[in-house]
């Protein structure tokens, strides 16, 4: 296994100056960075490549997905044209990329954002600004804007307008805004360009998108005001968070990537800004992530919570509540951001990162049954009127009524926090949360925020429930919980069974299975998720929000120099600008799955703030 490097080495603000490195083309996931504007969001490399971008909204398809098929998926690459290595950073407390390029010539920044546009003015519906500036001799500099729409199956038409070239393609345009960035050449496959930097000149970019709407064509002026706005409004986004605890650069960068994961329009919380990012090299497990999960709910709503994020907050909850209004009682795994139900999945004709097909839009988990979610959800309410807010009478019933659901439905298997597509089994992770359900429920009615007619079923059931996993999932062999009912198998999903309460932290049990879960599952840092067939083919790498779970329930359990040993690990992992994937590859270090992995950076967040209380 590859040691993972000491806590006191490379940071976020600290950045390395390599020469960037791809095969077959592809950037390595760990090499990007995220930038977006509370709709979208885009990936760049350290080479000057934007590899995606969904237009007009985070789930929409890409102008851009070069990192899902190179030859066709469409990119924007901006770089110097002889050798050169790169560092970069995020402006400190934001979200706007900064890349430096040296050369043997001189030495190029490179500025980019998705800026963060207002009502005020005439704007384009979104706009990506570039902008490029000479610190040192001369370098020349190429370009070119490579659009192919709706996931890389629509080549654009190239026409000009006033004189600036734009990329159509049905309601879609596109126009490339250049100033002092050379005379732009169009062809029917790309708009490029060169030009040279000089120290002290800067030239400008900007991409404008409209989707059946007057295409606005900005003045330099007008960008470079927005990418100034932009840097201040995240900068002041950013000094308004209250966390003060450890690690707080990590926290912050963190807070900082979940914020670029809140869909503004309706607050939802994106599980990541990708899709089909595989957990193995070559392998099928690519999925859509671009929704909102149930699974993810308390995390989020903690973590606003504890960061200051008093708005955010208050649209998630209100966005949750209209969501699981449309299958009440039912949940559904997950939900589309804005608020739909419908996550048909279906596959794209694209070769796949490095090979690794199908190429998957939609998500079809969005159907089964998972019993956690309900605890999820029950969790995330008890938080919000535990910070002090109340229920309206009609969230208030509705929440009474899915704690009916789950005296009934707690009995049945179900396909499990891990969305395994084969047989479904008695979860033990899912009864807990169940209890979870129950229990919050009844803590609601007792401080008569919830309708509590039906307490005395509720506190039926929830004893039924604890008796059912303390006698058919636990194995006295193993000291621990186990992954199902009746089986030998350890799931590091039964530590949010001690991080929600299913039983305190000192307890015999829960210290047992933490203490079996290190044994079996853990690899140095990485932890993970469990072991065993899952109804699916090939393997995955470690499920990062698992270390951190495991970072929390040690500290929790009261040994917290144990966690903040494991915590050092794990934050140490991150890539050069801060941000976690979903996976790591325990022997190569490589980052696996999609980015930038919302749970994983809550799981931070969580694990941050609860071991700097137990140190306090």
């Amino acid at each position: 296994m590859t040691a993972p490097p000491p806590a006191s080495g490379r940071t976020p603000t600290d950045p390395d100056t390599a020469q960037p490195v791809r095969a077959d083309g592809y950037a390595q996931l760990r090499d990007y960075a995220v930038i977006g504007d509370g709709r979208s969001a885009a990936l760049v490399a350290p080479d000057g490549s934007v590899d995606w971008l969904a237009w007009p909204d985070l789930d929409s398809p890409t102008l851009f997905a070069a990192v899902l098929d190179q030859a066709r998926g469409g990119t924007f690459l901006l770089q110097p044209d002889v050798p050169y290595t790169a560092a970069r950073r995020y402006l400190p407390g934001t979200n706007v990329l900064e890349t430096t390029f040296t050369t043997a010539h001189g030495t190029v920044r490179l500025t980019d954002a998705l800026t963060l546009l207002d009502n005020l003015s005439l704007a384009p519906g979104r706009e990506l600004v570039r902008r490029i500036e000479g610190l040192a001799g001369s370098v020349p500099m190429r370009w070119s804007v490579r659009p192919r729409f709706e996931y890389g199956t629509r080549a654009p038409r190239m026409t000009r307008r006033a004189g600036i070239p734009v990329a159509t393609s049905g309601p879609d345009a596109v126009a490339v805004c250049t100033w002092n960035a050379g005379k732009p050449q169009c062809t029917d496959e790309a708009i490029t360009a060169r030009f040279q930097t000089d120290a002290g000149t800067r030239a400008l970019i900007a991409l404008t998108y409209a989707h059946q709407e007057p295409l606005v064509l900005p003045t330099r002026a007008e960008c470079e005001d927005r990418l100034d706005k932009t840097t201040a409004t995240w900068r002041q986004w950013a000094d308004n968070r209250t966390y003060t605890g450890p690690w707080r650069e990590a926290v912050m960068r963190s807070a900082l990537a979940l914020k670029l994961l809140v869909f503004a329009p309706s607050g939802a919380v994106a599980a990541a800004a990708t899709t089909s990012l595989p957990e193995e090299l070559g392998g099928k497990r690519n999925w859509d992530y671009r929704f909102s999960w149930i699974r993810d709910s308390a995390f989020t709503l903690d973590a606003f919570l504890k960061l200051g994020c008093a708005p955010e907050a208050t649209s998630y909850f209100w966005w949750l509540m209209h969501a699981s209004q449309l299958t009440h009682p039912r949940l559904h795994v997950l939900y589309r951001l804005d608020g739909g139900a419908r996550t048909r999945e279906r596959t794209l004709p694209l070769s796949g990162y490095r090979g690794s097909a199908p190429v998957r839009v939609g998500n079809a988990a969005a159907g089964q049954l998972q019993l956690d979610t309900y605890g999820e959800l029950l969790q995330t309410a008890w938080l919000y009127t535990a910070a002090g807010r109340r229920l309206d009478a009609d969230i208030a019933r509705r929440l009474a009524e899915i704690a009916d659901f789950i005296c009934t439905a707690w009995q049945q298997p179900d396909a499990g926090i891990w969305e395994v597509r084969s047989d479904l089994e008695h979860f033990t992770q899912s009864k807990m949360m169940c209890w979870i359900a129950l229990d919050r429920a009844l803590d609601l009615a007792r401080r008569r925020l919830i309708p509590g007619r039906h307490s005395a079923r509720w506190r039926r059931e929830r004893q039924a429930i604890a008796e059912f996993v303390e006698a058919r999932c636990f194995s006295p062999r193993l000291n621990s919980y186990v992954r199902s009912a009746g089986s030998d198998d350890l799931d590091a999903g039964l530590l949010l069974g001690l991080l929600h309460g299913y039983r305190p932290p000192d307890d015999p049990r829960m210290r047992g299975t933490a203490a079996a879960i290190q044994r079996t599952l853990q690899d140095g840092p990485y932890v993970n998720r469990y072991l065993g067939p899952d109804g699916l083919p090939g393997s995955e790498g470690a499920f990062l929000a698992c270390s951190f779970w495991l970072a929390e329930a040690l500290a929790l359990g009261g040994r917290v120099n144990e966690a903040a040993h494991l915590m050092d690990q794990l934050v140490a992992l991150a890539n050069d600008v801060g941000l976690f994937s979903e996976e790591v590859d325990p022997t190569t270090g490589i980052f696996l799955g999609n980015l930038p992995q919302g749970l994983t950076h809550l799981a931070l967040i969580s694990a941050a703030c609860t071991i700097g209380e137990a140190t306090q």
